[in-house]
């Protein structure tokens, strides 16, 4: 699927500009670089949740899921939270099991922890069938396991629904893992794409060299 190239500004300063992009059905695309880079207002675009400076869409009228780097759970249990993004009660438990979170079904979605509440937000978003799924940092708050865990529900998710899913993610090593792509934002600009192997081991651009080596890649 194509996206068009678009521009976003706040008064003066403009925070992104980047060409036309495309993202593949059934492939993760990791969207890396430095924070203040633009990847969240990226995501929220792509989204419909903000416009492009010219307010037209960036992307074709698809079906868009929306993970946003914050999580929230509404006053109610975590099954019933799951429920709210699809009346499926045997897919919310086969979600629920898979991170680890089904001892916790009937329990309050206001005392979760915040890893919880990431693995309850990640099982919603994933309660629908999407063309296209956004995820804005969904591991943050995750411990290695969860961490590990929910990454694997993301590659069969994409996999077996043959969706396209955009990963915004601060982990180079979880870009390494389970992306097909990467996207190399700096300064709201593309700084380098390509196979996420290519990009992660022989990066062309020296800022990309430099972003990873800060890293310890």
């Amino acid at each position: 699927m194509k996206v068009s190239a678009f521009s976003k500004t706040y008064g003066k300063r403009t925070v992104l500009s980047l060409p036309e992009l495309e993202l593949s059905e059934g492939m993760i695309t990791a969207v890396i670089g430095p924070n203040g880079s633009g990847k969240s207002t990226f995501a929220r675009i792509l989204a419909g949740i903000e416009y492009a400076d010219d307010r037209k869409p960036v992307i074709a009228d698809i079906n868009v899921g929306y993970l946003p780097q914050k999580s929230f759970p509404f006053r109610m249990s975590t099954e019933k939270n799951i429920l709210q993004n699809g009346n499926d009660p045997a897919r919310a438990k086969e979600l629920m099991k898979a991170l680890g979170i089904d001892d916790l079904a009937k329990q309050s979605a206001k005392k979760l922890s915040g890893g919880e509440t990431a693995r309850m937000a990640l099982c919603r978003i994933l309660m629908r069938r999407y063309d296209l799924l956004i995820l804005d940092e969904p591991t943050t708050a995750m411990d290695m396991e969860s961490t590990l865990a929910a990454e694997k529900l993301i590659r069969e998710t994409c996999g077996g629904q043959g969706c396209a899913v955009l990963l915004i993610t601060h982990s180079i090593s979880q870009a390494r893992r389970i992306s097909d792509r990467v996207l190399v934002m700096n300064r709201g600009e593309l700084a380098e794409q390509g196979d996420s192997g290519t990009v992660l081991n022989d990066p062309k651009q020296e800022q990309t060299r430099r972003f990873l080596d800060f890293y310890g890649l």
